[in-house]
């Protein structure tokens, strides 16, 4: 279920945006034109996070593996735990390197 309070036409264009980019290099290009350099690296950090969580590590091996602090830990939890399954989705998509989906 969408949070309601998220949902408007810019951001229904901005999942459609994403939605349409096919390759890597495609992704790239888009994110960097659209997000600072921190702020990707942020995404992409929350992302390990939420991987390695799920993965079971402790918040000593991501504090140590990753660099972010544990309150980025601890939200990123908080989003598996009880969030959108966004996570969870993209993790499950993930499972299987990006190489062998595209030669499918």
């Amino acid at each position: 279920m969408v949070n309601q309070k998220l949902r408007d036409d810019l951001t229904d264009q901005l999942c459609r945006a994403v939605l349409s980019l096919e390759t890597m290099e495609e992704c790239y290009q888009f994110f960097e034109d659209v997000c600072t350099i921190g702020e990707l690296r942020a995404m992409a950090q929350r992302l390990d996070v939420a991987r390695m969580l799920h993965e079971g590590f402790t918040y000593d091996d991501i504090v140590a593996q990753t660099g972010a602090s544990t309150a980025t830990i601890s939200r990123v939890k908080r989003c598996l735990n009880y969030g959108a399954d966004g996570y969870t989705l993209v993790l499950k998509g993930i499972s299987t390197p990006l190489d062998d989906k595209e030669k499918a």
